[in-house]
């Protein structure tokens, strides 16, 4: 008997340090750049091989896909002052990001908002999309699909989106679309209340 426990507190002891061990592999191969703050719904976190729900105040790690299912919602921490909010039925890889510096991220599907209030030191910061690649220098903008096209609106700050051997530099107040994957964007132009509005509450706004 005193053998049988002896050999179930070794099985058990080695769960403990082979999980405990797996957490820290993790952590040192792909630091923590920011947490979730606000989940609404079905939200999952992916990396390599490991797939979890993600909670508020969950970590985000660099190579981290997020996952929002239908109807669900989520708000990223990037750091101090950057937030990316998720609408349904999208996905984000954390492709590289260092807090106060920037990084890349890639929208797979779906759309987000990335909000860096104004008056703050600007981040360099890329967003590579289906449609083309969006370079950032601290600003608020929405991507993802509006009306029958893919855009992106800029409420402060600018943008450039670059697709298709065309950038087009977009200012506050406007936005550009595409038809479909291949195309250069279109020329920035204004957009209404409604569309804005349409735009923002598809991420929970």
């Amino acid at each position: 008997m005193r053998r049988m426990l002896v050999k179930r507190r070794v099985v058990v002891g080695g769960l403990l340090l082979a999980t405990m061990c797996g957490g820290v592999a993790r952590t040192l191969a792909s630091p923590a750049v920011g947490k979730a703050t606000e989940i609404r719904g079905d939200v999952r976190r992916r990396q390599a091989e490991e797939e979890e729900a993600l909670a508020v105040d969950a970590q985000i790690f660099d190579k981290d896909h997020v996952r929002t299912e239908a109807e669900s919602f989520a708000t990223l921490a990037l750091g101090a002052d950057t937030r990316v909010l998720l609408g349904a039925e999208t996905d984000l890889l954390v492709d590289r990001f260092i807090a106060e510096q920037g990084g890349t991220l890639e929208l797979g599907t779906g759309r987000m908002v990335f909000d860096r209030p104004e008056g703050l030191p600007k981040v360099d910061v890329a967003v590579r999309t289906a449609f083309g690649m969006i370079g950032v220098r601290g600003t608020k903008f929405f991507c993802g699909p509006s009306k029958t096209a893919f855009a992106v609106f800029v409420e402060h700050g600018s943008v450039a989106v670059a697709a298709g051997g065309v950038t087009e530099i977009v200012a506050a107040g406007q936005g550009v679309e595409f038809k479909q994957r291949g195309d250069a964007p279109s020329t920035p132009v204004n957009w209404g209340q409604a569309r804005i509005r349409e735009a923002y509450a598809s991420v929970g706004l």
